[in-house]
């Protein structure tokens, strides 16, 4: 490949973060439309219906609006980068998958180490019992749109603007990426607890989905928005779908 380093940094890319996100929104947007109907809401993940309804006070009610406006960020910013676009395509996308896997069993390791040592340290935080309410191709539908438009808002926008703002502002590198990340990962796990279809708050599941956060801000910083993405949706479905 044309990309200096090899691998590495070819994932963080736009390019191949581009063409490693494309079936994953098609099979999103698609299956909204094809199981939410007339109710595309139930199906919909609230970080991609917060965003809609942003778009909507500027006046931009299309459904396609959202993908579009994603899609178009990373064509922009692939063209800007076209000069050293990687070559193996297929060797780079076909890493970042096995990579997304990768770090969603890490996570998920995570999860079940966290309820032991938080008993071990006296702490109890555990949740209740949760209950699926739609069926399992819904849920595949909503987890991968949780990966994409989650990751957008609350890593790609949030987290990074914090860091940038932290950093312009005179913090030190380190200083300002330990807030952003603390911050946009405190409002990702509240996030979840805010609205007409917010979860009952348990303690146990806000520190985790924190402690997600950081891992996923961390995920962004060090691998790139194509691997965080994937990983946040391969998670989910693991943990919702195939063990839950």
């Amino acid at each position: 490949m044309s990309i200096q380093g090899g691998y590495l940094p070819a994932t963080r890319h736009p390019w191949p973060n581009f063409l490693f996100l494309l079936p994953l929104l098609l099979a999103y947007e698609g299956g909204v439309l094809w199981l939410g109907g007339t109710q595309p809401h139930v199906i919909r993940n609230g970080a991609d219906a917060w965003l809609r309804w942003a778009l909507e006070a500027f006046g931009l009610q299309q459904l396609y609006w959202t993908p579009a406006l994603l899609a178009a960020l990373f064509l922009y910013w692939s063209w800007v980068r076209r000069a050293d676009r990687p070559d193996d395509l297929v060797g780079v996308t076909t890493g970042m998958a096995i990579e997304s896997v990768a770090f969603a069993l890490g996570l998920w390791g995570i999860s079940r180490g966290l309820g032991p040592l938080l008993d071990g340290f006296g702490i109890e935080l555990r949740a209740g019992p949760l209950t699926a309410t739609e069926q399992a191709i819904g849920q595949v539908i909503t987890f991968v749109g949780a990966g994409i438009y989650e990751e957008m808002l609350f890593r790609l926008l949030l987290f990074c603007s914090l860091d940038w703002l932290l950093g312009w502002v005179g913090l030190p590198s380190p200083l300002a990426l330990l807030l952003a990340a603390g911050a946009s990962a405190t409002l990702f796990s509240a996030a979840h607890h805010i609205g007409p279809f917010g979860e009952p708050f348990h303690g146990y599941v806000f520190l985790f989905r924190t402690l997600a956060g950081l891992y996923f801000a961390l995920l962004l910083k060090l691998r790139g928005f194509g691997i965080v993405a994937g990983a946040h949706a391969c998670y989910d479905v693991l943990v919702g779908v195939v063990v839950g």
